[in-house]
């Protein structure tokens, strides 16, 4: 064959094979997910607790006091933190706008994704919460099917009725990241209300609720899923304060070692759980995300990185009585309750809450990908385990 031909041919078959890859994997150009660098999440949807709640607590129960929020939003912003949670620091990652609770009436625009996560949600019912993630589930599902009937009858442009302007758009849902950072509470209801082996005998049936969750969002069409594990919650101050320590049971942290210990053993199936759902449904992207080890790591460092003893924190008071971050009491002439001044110098924020400064720390050490499995930023989170 003549060779001028033959170099035609070969370069066809290349174009050609690179035409495929882009048709199934998309072409990373910003219409969808590609298999780009990055992956250009359209939206996220968002699951949890107060970890991650952006507003749907002050909607539905209880509005959250000031100082919250005063380090970032200059007002509550929904948030038990004084600035931004680590979901606020995916969406500005993923260069989207913050997540409006799916639970507020005024003020949200949905374009980019939803927040179904409520302060005190737990995986399974009966916690300190109603919003349990079943009932987030069963909200997204409506959410899903109204926002695709509403979107139809609505002008582009607003011009000759409502605009479409804040509202999902219906092919977003199957290109949009699905976050889960969820499964704290169910800990700690166990510990305030069994035993720690009990606690430690609940997580299969834990699990099998979230992944039972996880399985409907994917049958809607989620392809795309980001899902923390939870954190040290024997290192959250108001745990140690509450804990009665026996000899050995505190670790050189200052943390409860066998509520560490169970939180460790939940992330562990929780991780084979992962695994599993990756196995048996390859078409999906799961990624499990360490968030444990950053925030053990932070507070064994803390001085080191510039923060005060991990175990103070900065809204709210213990003198033998407690005191809610927001609020105030008067003993004996001393007023109790007042905020620090150096609220990035705080890991904790209220006790049981991180702060701003700590959330930054953690986003950053948890979206680079570096204590993901499959280890990937959360900007390439769209790529099938094969081509990781």
């Amino acid at each position: 064959m003549d060779p001028v031909k033959l170099l035609g041919l070969v370069v066809l078959l290349a174009l050609c094979i690179l035409c495929q890859l882009t048709a199934v994997h998309g072409g990373g150009d910003g219409g969808g997910v590609g298999i780009g660098r990055g992956c250009k999440f359209s939206a996220v949807y968002n699951f949890g607790d107060s970890n991650s709640d952006t507003g749907a607590i002050s909607a539905a129960l209880l509005e959250v006091l000031p100082p919250n929020g005063e380090s970032f939003f200059g007002n509550p912003a929904g948030r038990f933190c004084d600035g931004r949670l680590v979901l606020d620091f995916i969406a500005e990652e993923l260069k989207l706008p913050y997540l409006s609770p799916y639970l507020d009436s005024l003020g949200t625009n949905f374009r980019h994704g939803a927040n179904f996560a409520t302060g005190g949600s737990s995986i399974r019912p009966g916690g300190f919460s109603p919003f349990h993630l079943g009932i987030q589930i069963n909200q997204f599902l409506r959410f899903k099917s109204l926002t695709k009937a509403l979107y139809n009858q609505l002008t582009p442009n607003g011009k000759r009725g409502p605009s479409k302007g804040k509202l999902s758009r219906p092919e977003d849902f199957s290109k949009a990241l699905y976050t889960f950072d969820i499964g704290q509470n169910d800990l700690a209801f166990g510990f305030q209300h069994t035993t720690e082996e009990q606690v430690t005998a609940s997580i299969p049936d834990i699990l099998a609720n979230l992944s039972q969750a996880i399985l409907k969002v994917y049958e809607e069409g989620g392809r795309f899923f980001w899902i923390h594990n939870t954190g040290p919650i024997g290192c959250l101050p108001y745990n140690v304060i509450y804990y009665k320590s026996k000899p050995g049971t505190i670790d050189e942290n200052g943390c409860v070692k066998p509520q560490n210990a169970v939180a460790q053993e939940f992330n562990r199936q929780l991780k084979d759980m992962v695994l599993k759902l990756r196995g048996e449904h390859p078409l999906a992207v799961f990624t499990y995300v360490d968030v444990y080890s950053a925030k053990y790591a932070l507070i064994s460092h803390a001085k080191d990185l510039g923060f005060v003893d991990p175990m103070e924190f900065c809204c709210g008071s213990f003198y033998g009585y407690h005191i809610d971050c927001g609020k105030k009491a008067t003993v004996n002439g001393t007023v109790y309750g007042n905020p620090c001044t150096d609220t990035a110098r705080h890991i904790s924020w209220d006790g049981i809450h991180y702060s701003q400064a700590a959330n930054m720390w953690i986003a950053h050490h948890i979206l680079n990908g570096s204590l993901s499995d499959p280890s990937v930023s959360i900007g390439e989170a769209c790529h099938y385990p094969k081509h990781v």
